[in-house]
């Protein structure tokens, strides 16, 4: 087979390529799932870890932990452009594989062996409690190192590494790209379930040392699941730096601002491919037309006998400028993603102070659950809606549309932002009623919150269901949106779009709380909108006030819609089409 792949050096179409397809999937959905078994549960246990662990105060801690989730959520982009520029998906998914796994070994180590962490604590209170050593905390830092590497590599190409198992031209591919983004999200969602429940339980109840090893072991299943498929994988050849070739369109088209665009351009205008490129070639746009005079032809501009130009930071061709109009169409769109976001980080956070001040019993039951658990509820209904609407709706929306997925991906991001004005509607309602019993018919008192509320904590299942469901449709259609609109040598980048939307939307919330904050507790009529006890405060009016501002994203959000064009088609949103068909991938095993 190995053979067979590599003649496509000798001029063999892409046709003859051999795609793994459905049978590559186990090995690439099993990386990314032991991978996320591993790491997602001991990720969000970790500030519990560092204090109860390593002595420290919750600020240090929490500074940490926030620090390790930003960094590598950013780190993302850096792992996809050297991805996408010089070592290819799948040698940047196996080193970072290997990476994450020796991470969780330091951690492992530092909970397992008594002299890589403090000596215990015997009492919360006590001002005996010794704080982490130099060494100690370098190991640790060193561990979190890894994971960042190993995070910063592995989110964004997976998704685009197993994409590209799939045959694009044919109609079995094209719907096996479709259905893969589906169960690779339900997968994803299935270990974040796994995770946030028994590896954390263990983790918390058991022991620190045997909850850090067994997602360990599970990080190496990751790493023997992704190297058992390497013989049947088809693996995208980089082709250098695709930023580079963005900038210069932009250099040239400035260099050129003042000439005249031809009324002719696809006649007139350079038009040259490179024949190596893994590119799809991309017919000419009337959008951002100053962008097209990079491509003008000047008496300046010399062009080689393989028709490529003498100076490339002059000439740029069609292809090139389109590629460049793909990433800032993209813009605006990923813009409302990053402010739809914000709906998913207050069912995380706020949601769990609401739990706290509710009546979390089980019926007749002592067994309370656990205010964090309630996020899963989230995860159910995401893990139930999506087999269903992939086996049972989307076959049927195909036949009464004729599109490929059903509905446009721009149209199922589109329902899952209106979701997510329903889900504030309905967790701002749902907040005055729990305020309103917690005080005229309150159960008990949390010392630390206030009165805890007679509302049964099932009543914050409906807003987070309907989160979920926003989510469905939002996320899973963001990510595939960002893998068939990005040009193929740029699709890891594009993966790690969702990322660096996520961490900038976890600091646009914080930004946001800070100013609510700070303008409702100065003392008027209605006071802080969001103390420490919810029963003194109005969360239900913050609530309304994200309610709102996802709806105007909503607006925004169908303005860009319309005016967005897919890549590959002059045309509206009406019609996705898929480039890949106008000229095939070029790949190297």
């Amino acid at each position: 087979m190995d053979k067979a792949m590599e003649k496509k050096e000798d001029g063999v179409s892409a046709g003859e390529i051999r795609y793994g397809g459905i049978k590559a999937m186990p090995f690439v959905i099993g990386n990314e799932t032991f991978e996320k078994l591993g790491t997602i549960g001991t990720s969000s246990n970790l500030l519990v870890y560092l204090t109860t662990v390593f002595n420290m105060n919750s600020i240090t801690a929490t500074n940490i932990v926030n620090i390790f989730n930003g960094t590598i959520n950013f780190t993302t982009l850096l792992g996809a452009f050297l991805c996408d520029t010089y070592f290819g998906r799948y040698k940047t998914i196996g080193f970072s594989s290997v990476s994450s796994f020796l991470g969780m070994l330091v951690l492992t180590l530092t909970a397992a062996i008594a002299t890589m962490h403090p000596p215990h604590c015997e009492t919360e209170a006590s001002s005996s409690c010794r704080g982490p050593t130099f060494g100690q905390m370098a190991f640790l830092l060193s561990g979190f190192g890894l994971l960042v590497i190993g995070g910063g590599g592995i989110r964004p190409c997976n998704l685009a590494f197993g994409a590209d198992q799939f045959n694009p031209n044919t109609e079995s591919g094209k719907r096996g790209i479709s259905s893969f983004f589906n169960w690779y999200y339900f997968t994803f969602t299935f270990a974040m379930m796994v995770s946030l429940t028994i590896i954390v339980y263990v983790q918390a109840d058991v022991s620190w040392a045997w909850g850090l090893a067994i997602p360990t072991f599970l990080m190496f299943l990751s790493c023997a699941a992704f190297f058992v498929g390497t013989r049947i994988y088809v693996k995208v050849k980089p082709a250098g730096s695709p930023l580079a070739s963005a900038s210069r369109v932009i250099v040239a088209a400035i260099k050129k601002r003042k000439l005249k665009l031809p009324d002719q351009p696809c006649l007139s205008l350079y038009d040259y491919v490179v024949s190596s490129s893994i590119n799809s070639k991309l017919p000419h746009t009337e959008q951002f037309r100053f962008l097209d005079k990079a491509a003008i032809i000047t008496p300046e501009d010399q062009i080689n006998r393989d028709g490529s130009a003498a100076n490339p930071r002059r000439l740029c061709s069609i292809q090139q400028v389109e590629e460049v109009k793909c990433l800032i169409r993209v813009i605006p769109i990923w813009i409302s993603a990053m402010i739809y976001y914000i709906t998913l980080v207050q069912q995380q956070t706020y949601v769990v102070f609401q739990a706290l001040q509710s009546d979390r019993r089980l019926g007749s039951l002592n067994f309370k659950i656990p205010a964090a658990t309630y996020i899963i509820f989230s995860m159910i209904a995401l893990t139930i809606w999506i087999p269903i609407y992939d086996r049972m709706i989307i076959p049927r929306l195909r036949k009464l549309t004729g599109k490929e997925g059903g509905i446009t991906l721009l149209q199922k991001m589109g329902i899952g932002m209106f979701l997510a004005v329903v889900t504030m509607l309905i967790s701002a309602i749902v907040e005055n009623k729990r305020r309103t019993l917690g005080l005229t018919e309150p159960i008990g008192v949390d010392p630390r919150r206030g009165a805890i509320s007679s509302m049964s904590g099932l009543w914050l299942v409906p807003q987070l269901v309907m989160g979920g469901l926003s989510e469905a449709f939002t996320i899973i259609a963001q990510v595939e949106f960002y893998y068939k609109q990005f040009p193929e040598n740029m699709r890891s980048i594009g993966g790690s779009l969702s990322f660096v939307g996520i961490a900038m939307s976890s600091y646009l919330c914080s930004l946001l709380i800070s100013i609510v904050h700070q303008v409702t507790k100065g003392g008027s009529a209605n006071g802080d909108w969001l103390p420490e006890d919810l029963n003194k405060g109005k969360l239900d009016y913050f609530y309304y006030l994200v309610g709102v501002l996802q709806a105007l994203n909503l607006g925004y959000f169908i303005v860009c819609a319309r005016w967005y064009k897919y890549k590959g088609s002059g045309i509206s949103t009406s019609v996705e089409v898929n480039p890949e068909k106008l000229n095939s991938e070029k790949v190297l095993v």
